[in-house]
């Protein structure tokens, strides 16, 4: 997704004349086959906007992140500006803390588009929380971590410090954040809004089947949601809607998704592409229902005009597990409460 929105941010810099040209993007792939794969044809379409992109396997085992660190080095230091797609991303927040992100122009200002630009384009819910955090100075914790992250997180915090700073505004230092999301940005952080203006341009308009889509979240696999709960809510908006497929989430398990085909009946669609390509490309169903996730702010801009209607199930408080985060319950309600151009759901019935 991250490389979505950094496309996107190059077409609307482009179009501001701000600079977007001579732009290299650094993919820092995970291990997880799905990610990788979206990655990998993202980083297909990139090339082909004519964006350099340099696959660096950071996470490839014993000395990977040193030489990922020694050879992206050189290049962090000359970059006259710095877009993270991920703040949260400890590999992102090691790299920032090296780059070069002050530099005055005459008169001690920082001179737009020159060294000490930042801009954070990550479009994910997170970045919500990121704007939060960056505003009232505190460490940056994405939003469904509880307590303490233990002994490496205390070595690490030093690190994530420095990066913080590198995103915090200063006379010398330029910060932007390019999102779609719903923001308040702190003093002296510009907001550009991503209105997805380069996916409605590069693909679609797609056709519509008639039918309703669910789409799915990985809410239980980062333990705020009980797995059961979540089924059952499956299997009711499918009965309800009548859905027929359903998008899973890239970080979704074969399990519980072998589940939900077993007992819904619904076609298991893996995207190879963000949900926001892959909807605009087609065919996709009238109707689209999410749970509170991205895409109910996403999908709104990627298919405006095209007729589909975009609906959101809000999550039961009862849904929650014990094990999730205090702020879960709030943040979640925020995520639906925010969303532009959606239909709102209650939260889904027991099936019967």
């Amino acid at each position: 997704m991250q490389l979505l929105n950094v496309l996107e941010w190059a077409h609307t810099a482009r179009g501001a004349e701000e600079g977007g040209g001579d732009l290299t993007v650094v993919v820092l792939p995970p291990r997880e086959a799905m990610t990788r794969g979206q990655l990998r044809r993202m980083a297909e379409l990139a090339r082909d906007e004519g964006v350099t992109v340099r696959w660096e396997e950071a996470r490839g085992g014993a000395g990977a992140p040193l030489r990922t660190v020694a050879s992206l080095l050189g290049p962090l230091r000359r970059a006259a500006r710095i877009v993270v797609g991920d703040p949260f991303s400890r590999y992102v927040q090691l790299l920032l803390s090296l780059a070069r992100t002050e530099g005055a122009a005459p008169g001690g200002q920082a001179a737009p588009g020159g060294p000490g630009g930042v801009v954070v384009v990550d479009d994910g819910t997170a970045t919500m929380e990121f704007v939060t955090q960056l505003a009232r100075g505190e460490r940056l914790v994405r939003w469904h971590r509880k307590g303490a992250q233990g002994a490496r997180a205390a070595l690490f915090a030093p690190v994530s410090a420095s990066a913080r700073r590198r995103m915090t505004p200063s006379a010398h230092r330029r910060v932007e954040v390019f999102s779609s999301m719903p923001v308040e940005a702190p003093e002296h952080v510009s907001v550009t809004r991503n209105d997805f203006s380069w996916t409605r341009a590069r693909f679609g308009p797609p056709a519509l089947t008639g039918g309703t889509d669910l789409v799915g979240t990985s809410l239980v696999e980062t333990g705020v949601v009980d797995p059961e709960r979540y089924l059952e809510a499956v299997a009711s908006l499918t009965r309800e809607h009548g859905a027929t497929r359903y998008f899973a989430h890239r970080r979704e398990s074969a399990e519980k998704l072998h589940r939900i085909a077993a007992g819904t009946g619904l076609e298991i669609v893996r995207p190879d592409l963000p949900l926001e390509l892959v909807a605009r490309r087609g065919p996709i169903g009238r109707t689209i229902v999410s749970f509170p996730s991205t895409v109910v702010h996403t999908l709104p801009l990627a298919l405006a005009g095209t007729g589909v209607t975009v609906a959101v199930c809000d999550v039961d408080p009862a849904w929650l597990t014990e094990g999730a985060s205090p702020r879960a319950r709030g943040f979640l309600s925020g995520v639906t409460g925010t969303a532009r151009g959606v239909r709102r759901l209650p939260s889904a019935p027991p099936a019967s």
